[in-house]
């Protein structure tokens, strides 16, 4: 701890997961800490802060304490571009994530890993493949729970670290040994300007302190990534990972061959997903026998492609985490049924047409879940028959059951963000899996 650190004020702008977790780390660190939250601070966070004995406010930004600060931590669903955060810049206060701050006080292994989809299904299984050889690693980052806490109250000797674009924005010095990029494709473009370019940046930030000593694993069949790479200067040690090892059974990477028999995982961009976790395994050394095991007892997460039940006959399977069209356009690759979909949401500039020789294929009847669903009824009525629309899981459950017949799949893959009638995006598979229990009931 630096000496002069001590009474020095950081305010934290957010009193969730990251915010409270990086507050914990700098009074740990011997700063004065404020945590403010213009919105209302869950209770659960509330008597965290109180038993640290951290002062908060919530529903207001006192500004004045805020200006005073030596710096601030923000939360990463918070924009660059909202009034605070500019004036707080305009008075050189500088800006950083979590991440960031909790990096200058870990000296463990950083794997981390970024990408428009995949990300957390390649992050729980890299971390379990680690967990399954007894390594001492921690699962954080935009999963699990905030890394500026573990770093302060039970720091590892590993962390695999699942990142969005809006924790790589105000990252300065954070620099992983092992960074991922599985791919690029159009996401949150009202965050970024409607540029693609800018949120491919955003990404890429991942690698930008990296030096000839760390790794980089990159999608080598990504056109979006490739560009932008071609035409940056990548210092780390790289290793880009092409589809096409995988002959149905076994995934070969290297010399090494995989058993997939008994994986959960299934379809050929999760073998992708699996093949940049074992390689980031294999760089640390995990032995083929633990990686094996591991991918013999993973159980992959909630709302991920999650088979809820089989109802006569038909698979009602929860994808609410595809918040966008990249993931929904594998959902749907990765079905060999007939299916009935329920998509929509809040649209965030969705592109639908990549969906479109999926859904001609595989198809038969639409339920649109969301407010307003005037994109997708225009993008499909055309090509589908049966497309309807409603305002509640309960009634998109209910609509599909009279569509679905015995041998279809039920699918809910949105490929929209959905706070338009949920909370998040597990309050909404929450919502699908309770309906579907219903009509088992």
């Amino acid at each position: 701890m630096m000496n002069d650190q001590h009474k020095t004020l950081i305010s934290i702008l957010g009193g969730g997961e990251s915010g409270v977790g990086a507050a914990i780390l700098a009074q740990k660190e011997g700063f004065e800490v404020f945590v403010s939250d213009f919105g209302t601070i869950k209770d659960q966070y509330k008597q965290k802060l109180n038993r640290y004995k951290i002062p908060f406010e919530e529903g207001q930004h006192t500004k004045e304490k805020i200006l005073a600060s030596k710096e601030v931590i923000k939360s990463p669903g918070i924009p660059d571009s909202i009034a605070l955060i500019k004036e707080i810049k305009e008075n050189g206060i500088p800006v950083i994530d979590e991440i960031e701050f909790a990096f200058r006080y870990s000296d463990a292994t950083i794997i981390a890993i970024t990408g428009s989809n995949g990300k957390t299904t390649t992050t729980t299984l890299t971390h379990h493949i680690f967990s399954t050889g007894n390594y001492n690693v921690g699962l954080a980052g935009n999963i699990g729970f905030s890394f500026a806490e573990q770093v302060a109250t039970q720091a590892h000797t590993y962390y695999i670290l699942e990142l969005s674009s809006f924790q790589l924005d105000n990252i300065h010095s954070f620099q992983p040994q092992i960074a991922m990029l599985l791919n690029i494709t159009p996401d949150h473009m009202d965050r970024y300007n409607y540029q693609l370019e800018n949120y491919i940046n955003a990404k890429l930030r991942i690698i930008r302190n990296q030096t000839e000593k760390n790794d980089f694993i990159y999608n080598d069949e990504d056109e979006n990534l490739l560009d932008v790479l071609g035409r940056t200067k990548v210092l780390p040690r790289t290793h880009p990972i092409k589809r096409g090892n995988f002959d149905g059974r076994f995934l070969s990477i290297g010399k090494s061959q995989f058993d997939t028999q008994t994986f959960c995982l299934k379809g050929e961009h999760n073998m992708f997903n699996t093949t940049c976790a074992i390689t980031a395994a294999k760089i640390v050394g995990v032995p083929d026998e633990i990686i094996q095991r591991a991918m013999d007892t993973f159980v992959n997460v909630p709302h991920r492609l999650e088979v809820v039940a089989t109802l006569d006959d038909v698979q009602y399977i929860n994808d609410s985490k595809a918040t966008n069209v990249d993931a929904t356009y594998y959902a749907l690759k990765a079905q060999t049924k007939s299916i009935v979909w329920i998509v929509g949401g809040t649209d965030k500039g969705n592109d639908y047409s990549p969906l479109i020789s999926q859904v001609e294929d595989k198809v038969k009847a639409i339920i649109c879940l969301g407010k307003d669903n005037t994109k997708l009824l225009e993008v499909f009525s055309p090509i589908i028959k049966i497309i309807e629309e409603t305002q509640s899981a309960t009634e998109a459950v209910q609509r599909a059951k009279i569509y679905a017949e015995a041998g279809d799949v039920v699918l809910l893959s949105p490929a929209c963000a959905s706070f338009d009638l949920f909370k998040n995006y597990e309050h909404r598979g929450d919502c699908f899996k309770e309906a579907v229990l219903h009509l088992k009931s």
